[in-house]
């Protein structure tokens, strides 16, 4: 079943400034909170590429169940796309849990899995929930070349902390004013950089290849990591947390059909499975929405 796809290609920049002044979906669906209409599951996907697989996936495995799906996809950061959610202009987002509580609460502690999808129920608005997560994790990271790491003998994040200020990051801009971020890496482990370079996260690794930063904020999935043998510093206080695929949902606007759909996904999803469907996303340059559903029929969910 293909329903509308409708790619919002608004610069990251621009997105943001919207999130602040004018409603980006306000011409298109009335500033409502009606989701799609007449019955219809909107879901969205944030900037990179992995978020446009998982809303693929998540997105036709509803359809496989006769739900009809529409599809927002590339909206941008979480800093635009949770004002959505929350007033119904979309109805399904694949996210990360550690993440979803680190935007909700800033103060809230890094835990477990379970402890974790207990403090985001407690902090989200009455209209949402977030449904059962996946064992498939995603954590940000702070991650070097392994000539970097050979050079300054960095292994860990606690290693960045007398020698950072030699050193540039790379990151999306939000990563620059988030606790899971540059905030929290300055207040976790007293490291501060010669400098933060803001850039699209398609153009972090070939930044690195090319020494215009020393480090980059990569996702722990990303397969250029393996690829490029590139080295993720550990994070001994645990700063970035649990951060398993976890639907958050518009409640009013999914039915038992579409929650059983979400969770079969949640069920079947693993890091090691998402992390090779990334690699044929991102480094053979398949189509998402073709590679999600070969793996939805493979676990026999389409």
């Amino acid at each position: 079943m293909h329903k509308r796809i409708a790619l919002i290609g608004l610069p990251l920049a621009l997105m943001v400034s919207a999130c602040g002044g004018s409603d980006p979906y306000q011409e298109e669906s009335g500033g409502g909170g009606e989701g799609g209409g007449d019955g219809t599951v909107v879901i969205g996907s944030a900037d990179f590429p992995e978020s446009t697989l998982l809303a693929q996936i998540y997105g036709r495995a509803m359809e496989a169940q006769g739900v009809d799906v529409d599809y927002q996809l590339n909206i941008g950061s979480r800093e635009v796309y949770y004002s959505q959610i929350e007033s119904g202009n979309l109805s399904v987002f694949p996210e990360y849990n550690g993440a979803t509580l680190a935007y909700l609460d800033e103060d809230a502690p890094t835990g477990s899995s379970e402890e974790t999808n207990a403090l985001v129920e407690e902090a989200l608005p009455d209209s949402l929930e977030i449904l059962e997560s996946s064992s498939a994790e995603n954590k940000d990271s702070v991650t070097v070349t392994s000539e970097v790491a050979e050079e300054y003998g960095l292994a860990s994040l606690t290693d960045l902390a007398d020698v950072a200020d030699e050193l540039v990051l790379g990151g999306p801009p939000e990563f620059e004013t988030r606790h899971q971020g540059v905030v929290g890496l300055e207040e976790v482990y007293g490291i501060e950089f010669q400098e933060f370079r803001s850039l699209e996260v398609a153009l972090l690794t070939q930044a690195l290849l090319d020494g215009d930063i020393q480090a980059a904020n990569l996702f722990t999935t990303d397969p250029q990591i393996a690829v490029e043998d590139f080295v993720v510093l550990e994070d001994p206080e645990n700063l970035f947390g649990a951060q398993n695929i976890t639907p958050l949902v518009h409640s009013d606007q999914v039915d038992d059909t579409a929650r059983e759909a979400l969770d079969s996904v949640s069920a079947a999803l693993t890091t090691e499975a998402l992390t090779a469907l990334n690699e044929r996303v991102v480094v053979d340059n398949e189509d998402a929405a073709d590679v999600a559903q070969e793996w939805l029929e493979e676990e026999g969910l389409a």
